[in-house]
């Protein structure tokens, strides 16, 4: 698997594209922006209010759409003049022919899936290439709560409790590269960020990975 190294697009240009006084997009948006060709056909997975396929329509010219469930966030989609299928992802991508889109986005959204090893391989069936970023729950932080404070972690990145939160798998970057094995898709590039959403080394050994990255973002793609 090759690390970010090879991508060269500058982490600002998106950060300058949010001074019209929206907040800034988070830094796993940034990075899958990075990851995504331009022209290409992107379709993105529990888009929320369709920042991110906004962005890349006016950045990188993609043509695509967005899945989302709730209602308010489809508006504010459709709003920023992206197209926007309303579909619980739990059914599947049924709707899509095989190879239709070149990528295929799955952003903070796979730990809140009760069928992840499905969402993955209907991923790889749409799309040649997939993204997905997810909060690692093997981070320090979170360790040691749950050892020295005897209660479900609450951080930056996970700020919910045990009773409200919408994540009910705990997935760490090493549970995740197993599920990839699992599902046979094969992993091209990954970056884990720290909790100042700054790379961790590349050349840091995986274990390092799961210790002290915060969250993490996998350019996959599917076996042929």
């Amino acid at each position: 698997m090759n690390a970010e190294s090879s991508v060269s697009a500058p982490l600002s240009a998106p950060v300058a594209a949010s001074q019209s006084g929206e907040p800034a997009p988070r830094i796993d948006l940034l990075r899958i922006a990075q990851w995504i060709a331009p022209g290409s056909r992107v379709l993105d997975l529990g888009c929320g209010d369709g920042r991110l396929l906004a962005y890349l329509q006016q950045t990188r010219q993609v043509r695509g759409a967005g899945v989302e469930i709730d209602d308010e966030q489809v508006i504010a989609a459709v709003r920023r003049g992206v197209s926007v299928i309303q579909q619980n992802l739990e059914g599947g991508l049924a709707l899509f022919d095989d190879a239709q889109f070149d990528t295929v986005v799955l952003s903070q959204t796979l730990q809140s899936m009760r069928h992840t090893e499905h969402i993955l391989r209907e991923m790889a069936r749409v799309a040649r290439y997939g993204i997905v970023s997810f909060p690692n729950f093997g981070h320090w932080q979170v360790r040691l709560q749950l050892l020295f404070a005897g209660h479900m972690p609450r951080t930056d990145m996970l700020p919910f409790s045990w009773y409200d939160t919408p994540n009910i798998h705990h997935c760490t970057i090493k549970d995740f590269r197993q599920l990839c094995t699992a599902v046979g898709v094969r992993m091209e590039k990954a970056v884990a960020l720290n909790a100042w959403g700054s790379p961790l080394r590349l050349n840091a050994p995986w274990w390092f990975w799961n210790l002290f990255g915060e969250q993490a973002v996998f350019l996959l793609s599917r076996r042929d």
